[in-house]
């Protein structure tokens, strides 16, 4: 399957989903909105990846590419295509499919556990995600449910945490695909995020179990699996 992803900073690429999407035999494509790049015709790929970023949906004043960003999820979605949408890519999917998406109550930085909800009972999608599972979680903003998409899960600082639409659409406010590299590169790039409110884990707390990322990016894997079957 031909599959294109849309990357919205340098720093912040496919994670542990490259290696094991290469290895499943899928070829991978980028369009660099960072960069300019130009976004592929829908007759180039098969599904699509919505990668995270600092920025939020609402920023299309100073980044005016969110704008044709947004139009060409609505077609790809719109085409039948998959979907897959990782944190920021989760919040535009939100909006897209017509939620609403704002500042949460609380930041989340770090590792929190999140609760697979009742309401995504009979979900194929969401049976392959656990009861329960600590993630790692790097974000600010927080959406309301569009129109026919099933709560996939809460943790306690954040009740909207995912969702699946039509079977087709997959969307995570948290990262599975961090590896412990990626972790130590945005702590890098972005401590100011670190303000020690009541979500917001130190950088010693989130880099102190090497197991953790191994144990998401296995869970990935499995979603990426079933969203792809």
């Amino acid at each position: 399957m031909r599959i294109h992803y849309l990357q919205h900073v340098a720093f912040e690429g496919l994670g542990s989903m490259e290696a094991e999407l290469l290895s499943l035999g899928h070829q991978l494509s980028c369009t660099r909105l960072f960069a300019n790049d130009a976004l592929p015709a829908q007759g180039d790929f098969d599904a699509l990846i919505i990668m995270g970023g600092p920025m939020g949906v609402y920023d299309e004043a100073t980044l005016p590419w969110l704008a044709s960003e947004k139009q060409f999820i609505k077609q790809t979605v719109l085409a039948g295509k998959r979907v897959l949408g990782i944190c920021l890519g989760s919040q535009l999917l939100a909006e897209v499919l017509g939620g609403h998406v704002f500042k949460n109550a609380y930041k989340e930085i770090g590792w929190w556990p999140v609760t697979r909800r009742p309401d995504c009972a009979g979900s194929a999608l969401a049976a392959a995600f656990p009861d329960e599972a600590e993630v790692f979680h790097w974000h600010g903003d927080t959406f309301t449910l569009p129109e026919g998409a099933q709560l996939l899960a809460s943790s306690s600082g954040c009740r909207n945490q995912g969702f699946v639409w039509n079977e087709q659409v997959l969307a995570l406010q948290f990262h599975l695909e961090t590896t412990l590299q990626d972790a130590r590169s945005w702590l890098a790039q972005d401590t100011d995020e670190l303000d020690g409110s009541r979500y917001v884990q130190t950088a010693q707390a989130m880099l102190a179990s090497p197991a953790r990322f191994a144990a998401t990016n296995q869970l990935m894997r499995v979603l990426l699996e079933r969203w792809l079957a």
